[in-house]
């Protein structure tokens, strides 16, 4: 059950006047502590998982770099707690995708700082709209612009997560100038990987067999345009979304006619739903991660991003060839 903001404003109200003493209303970044004898670390709170890593990535030992949402929840409907109201308000910096995110507005007008700097990475980038279903059932915790849904998943795409990085850098450097240099040199390392991948995904996608692939839910639309590929989602934009009798039904139609011989699942999300179309039309089922959240299996093989994006590549790479 999703919690009420006026149940979230009240515990916050209450937890802010226990804190009161330790909770800065805006401190100031990489502040000098006298007593200690040294600079305190930047406070970074971000937001599910791709931008913490991101963070983390272009921070480096200068910051000290949290994730709100914890392993294994679906970013889509968390939203957060009086305590992380509180780590929010006392942040130097605020990192979040933007429009997974449905609270971020609301959660940054109920904890104002002044001097805490917000980065929205995707804003700016080309978001693409939604399904023509979506849009029609209204997806009403979604972002919306002009009366149109717009698809979030733009860290699925390897050129546009560099965008992203670039974006974070930016909001560290103002964060904390006196590290500009750092930042710099942290971001144009991790941006180089990421252009790695993007060269793997080109040359390892470039003359597969099929075009096509159906996945859980529309996570992929970004990389699917960027690769020359087409995915054919069974659910919409947010995973929790039930598709429609006739949405599987035309969905089972087009696996069929385009003899598609695997069904991807994803982690974080019951995949009964894509198993039980793999069964009716005789197909095998495989995961394709939207990195939504670090499971603990992903923990236990000490996988990140990059790594997650090598296996969807090399399960995109199987699926089309087969």
């Amino acid at each position: 059950m999703k919690k009420t903001w006026v149940a979230q404003s009240l515990a916050f109200t209450a937890l802010s006047a226990v804190l009161l003493s330790g909770c800065s209303t805006g401190a100031s970044p990489a502040s000098t502590n006298p007593a200690a004898g040294s600079t305190s670390k930047l406070k970074v709170v971000t937001t599910f998982y791709p931008m913490y890593e991101f963070t983390k990535q272009v921070a480096g030992d200068y910051a000290d770099v949290i994730g709100l949402i914890p392993a294994g929840a679906e970013p889509h409907d968390w939203e957060p707690s009086a305590k992380d109201m509180a780590q929010l308000k006392d942040a130097n910096l605020f990192v979040y995708n933007g429009i997974v995110e449905g609270w971020a507005e609301k959660a940054l007008e109920s904890t104002p700082n002044d001097k805490r700097v917000v980065v929205e990475a995707s804003k700016g980038l080309d978001l693409m709209e939604g399904l023509p279903e979506e849009e029609e059932e209204g997806e009403h915790d979604k972002h919306e612009e002009g009366g149109k849904i717009l698809d979030p998943h733009v860290w699925l795409d390897p050129t546009l997560a560099q965008k992203e990085v670039a974006a974070i850098q930016a909001g560290l450097t103002k964060a904390d100038p006196a590290h500009k240099d750092d930042y710099q040199k942290n971001a144009d390392a991790y941006i180089a990987k990421l252009k790695k991948l993007d060269e793997a995904f080109k040359s390892d996608l470039k003359n597969v067999k099929s075009k096509d692939f159906v996945t859980q839910h529309a996570a992929f639309g970004y990389l699917a345009k960027d690769y020359g590929l087409k995915q054919v989602p069974i659910s919409g934009l947010s995973p929790e979304q039930e598709p429609s009798p006739e949405k599987m039904a035309e969905v089972i139609k087009f696996a069929k006619e385009n003899q598609v011989k695997t069904i991807f699942f994803e982690t974080l999300v019951d995949p009964k739903i894509a198993q039980t179309i793999a069964k009716e039309i005789g197909a095998k089922t495989d995961v394709l991660n939207p990195i939504e959240g670090l499971t603990d299996e992903d923990k236990k093989n000490k996988l990140d991003y990059i790594g997650i994006m090598e296996n969807n590549l090399k399960a995109l790479k199987k699926a089309l060839n087969e």
